[in-house]
């Protein structure tokens, strides 16, 4: 019990820490509605906010609706969206999800995690962004390889999957900070929490860090040497 609420204690300070560095920390994604949300986050797996943003402005001008990405030919939409990583896979995705949420959904995107996630390329972390962002529903923590990077390294959890971090942080994370603790992660991983080299001198965080380079000898991301 005690080390529960060490851990939660942490968590507190880490959270107002990073609310004082990153004031304005919010979703980095351009859309205008639940389904350009949608589509945005199925597109930004293991590619940069940046780079799908630069292809969704024009994207979406063209497929104004659900009807219009189903209807789409596949070869088409690849090409549209060619500058994006695993672009096939994934205009296959969004044709299929699309297809459904048009059948099953008179369009709409849907509004529960069991039915966001019945939907083609949508994981719980994609649905929890469009629960939040797109529906004002926080069910959890959006878990990406930021998230995964720095709360292994801030000792918040041990585990590997997303799933199960996600479990974790939402024992330690206090519920009202669920959707902002991502969005926090997120920015310190930009601006200073870095996979490859951290600056952990320049770091709010340091003395909260058990990976520390200044005082540990162990990354706790990788459980590698620094």
């Amino acid at each position: 019990m005690g080390t529960q609420r060490s851990d939660t204690d942490r968590a507190t300070q880490i959270i107002d820490r990073l609310l004082e560095a990153y004031p304005d920390s919010t979703i980095s994604l351009n859309y205008s509605n639940r389904l350009e949300l949608l589509i945005a986050v199925m597109l930004s797996a293991q590619c940069t906010d940046e780079r799908v943003n630069t292809v969704t402005a024009d994207l979406f001008e063209k497929y104004s609706s659900a009807e219009a990405f189903a209807e789409a030919d596949q070869d088409e939409l690849a090409e549209d969206i060619s500058s994006i990583t695993y672009y096939n896979n994934k205009a296959e995705y969004i044709r299929n999800t699309c297809q459904t949420i048009v059948t099953e959904y008179d369009g709409s995107v849907p509004d529960t995690m069991s039915d966001l996630t019945e939907l083609s390329g949508v994981g719980r972390k994609t649905a929890n962004v469009v629960l939040q962002h797109g529906h004002d529903i926080v069910e959890g923590i959006v878990v990406d390889t930021h998230v995964q990077r720095i709360s292994r390294r801030l000792g918040l959890t041990t585990e590997q999957s997303p799933k199960r971090i996600e479990t974790d942080l939402m024992e330690l994370v206090p519920e009202e900070h669920w959707q902002q603790f991502t969005h926090l992660m997120i920015d310190h991983g930009r601006a200073t929490c870095t996979a490859r080299n951290p600056a952990c001198a320049d770091c709010v965080l340091e003395d909260l860090c058990p990976s520390s380079k200044l005082d540990n000898d162990v990354d706790l991301a990788s459980n590698e040497q620094w």
